[in-house]
């Protein structure tokens, strides 16, 4: 049983040394072509962000009892709901002069409630990080007074702070795609390499004869130089 384990061990580094080229060409093109898409051929895109927080009606006094904060945490999926609304994206449209349109704006935004807060997180994704600041804050304002128009009973909503243009992109990963792409290729030529050495049937070393023909082996010619 050894032997066979040891026997065995010895032909899987053989396959891979047999066919180290391969294995190293394939993992090599996989990781320069994920490198060149990466760094030069993938456009970034920016993320921009602000955050809104949903608190007391106005004229209401007293601090907030916990059944008030679980209201509260309640509403924000209301808000979550109109952020992602068809008026909403028209009214951003509309702050920025048409510059992009409703069907647009509410592909690059996303409305996040933060758990087990009061406050939703907004979000805007586009390939300049000026256009993503300038965005956000358009559908942040348009998104406060819409709801403050179609929900009214609501809380008290309100801008937490302004987006920042964003100085780094969030796409694409480029350290992360390059370490993908050198693992696929390499799992990929390996499993390549035990493929082609299956479908090659050919005998070619002594312990091929004994294997497959089950003859011993009474002697071998060596290989000279001329």
């Amino acid at each position: 049983m050894e032997e066979e384990i040891t026997l065995d061990l010895r032909d899987f580094f053989r396959i891979l040394r047999k066919r180290a080229n391969l294995i190293v060409l394939i993992t090599a093109v996989c990781t320069l072509i994920s490198g060149i898409l990466s760094f030069f051929v993938i456009a970034p895109t920016y993320e921009a962000k602000t955050s809104i927080i949903v608190g007391k009606l106005e004229g209401q006094e007293g601090n907030l009892q916990n059944n008030d904060v679980v209201m509260y945490q309640n509403l924000i999926k209301t808000y979550a709901e109109i952020g992602k609304s068809d008026r909403v994206a028209e009214a951003t449209s509309s702050k920025l002069k048409g510059e992009y349109t409703p069907e647009q704006i509410k592909k690059m935004l996303t409305v996040t409630p933060q758990q087990g807060t009061q406050i939703l997180v907004i979000k805007a994704e586009n390939r300049s990080g000026e256009e993503a600041a300038k965005i956000i804050n358009a559908a942040s304002e348009a998104f406060v007074e819409e709801s403050k128009e179609v929900y009214k009973t609501g809380g008290n909503i309100s801008i937490i702070d302004k987006a920042k243009v964003p100085e780094k992109p969030v796409q694409p990963k480029k350290a992360l795609n390059v370490a993908i792409a050198f693992f696929v290729g390499l799992m990929a030529s390996i499993g390549l390499t035990f493929i082609l050495e299956y479908m090659d049937n050919t005998i070619k070393t002594e312990d091929d004869v004994e294997r497959y023909l089950g003859v011993p082996v009474i002697g071998i010619i060596p290989k000279t130089e001329n």
